[in-house]
């Protein structure tokens, strides 16, 4: 399964996603910017970090990078797209998501490790951890407080779209969300961030479970 990993100025995890989907089995590629075409991949993560230094609002800038036409294109299509802490945030200003991240309810940057349930096995990336298992992994953002319209929100209950939640809320957001899908399931957007608790000398490994669980479907 081949893998981009989009890079802007300013990502700093593309790296440490790299590591773990290559360790797991996928073929793995950066993917500057302002590449154009993404058609030769099955799936696509954007990374976090601060694209574009986080200027005018968390997101806004990235998305108007060439390679964002063909994200949006390849979403469309049915590929894996993942957005992780910034990406989020990327996906949501694409329009790929609903709602917003707005700033953390204490209104600092929160660095720390969380715990995550599980709330559904309906999608690619949790189909096989069930569901209410807990996952341990970092946070690292000032703006990850999820906020969204009563209709949206009941949408994404109804749907079943929240993916994870967090066990103790620690930003703020909404039904204490941590990561949603598309309606179409393959789109995920979550703040934290996965690629960082995917080897046990980092304290923990629970972040591979998702990837894990991509590549397994996929085969």
């Amino acid at each position: 399964m081949n893998f981009a990993i989009t890079v802007f100025p300013g990502s700093n995890c593309d790296h440490d996603a790299y590591y773990v989907l290559k360790n797991i089995g996928f073929n793995v590629d950066f993917i500057w910017h302002k590449t154009r075409n993404l058609n030769k991949y099955d799936g696509i993560l954007i990374p976090g970090g601060f694209s574009y230094g986080d200027y005018l609002r968390t997101g806004a800038i990235a998305k108007f990078s060439p390679i964002m036409k063909s994200v949006v294109e390849q979403a469309n299509k049915g590929k894996i797209i993942i957005g992780i802490c910034n990406g989020f945030q990327i996906l949501i200003e694409a329009g790929l998501l609903p709602g917003a991240l707005i700033t953390n309810e204490n209104t600092r940057f929160i660095s720390k490790k969380v715990f995550l349930k599980i709330k559904t096995q309906k999608s690619i990336f949790t189909s096989n951890i069930s569901k209410g298992t807990i996952l341990k992994m970092p946070i690292a953002h000032k703006q990850g407080n999820y906020i969204a319209n009563k209709q949206t929100i009941d949408q994404l209950k109804k749907n079943d779209q929240i993916i994870f939640t967090y066990c103790d809320n620690p930003n703020g957001s909404q039904q204490n969300i941590a990561g949603i899908t598309n309606k179409n399931r393959n789109v995920l957007g979550m703040m934290p961030h996965p690629e960082r608790a995917s080897d046990s000398i980092l304290g923990s490994n629970d972040g591979r479970l998702i990837f894990e669980s991509i590549l397994e479907e996929y085969k």
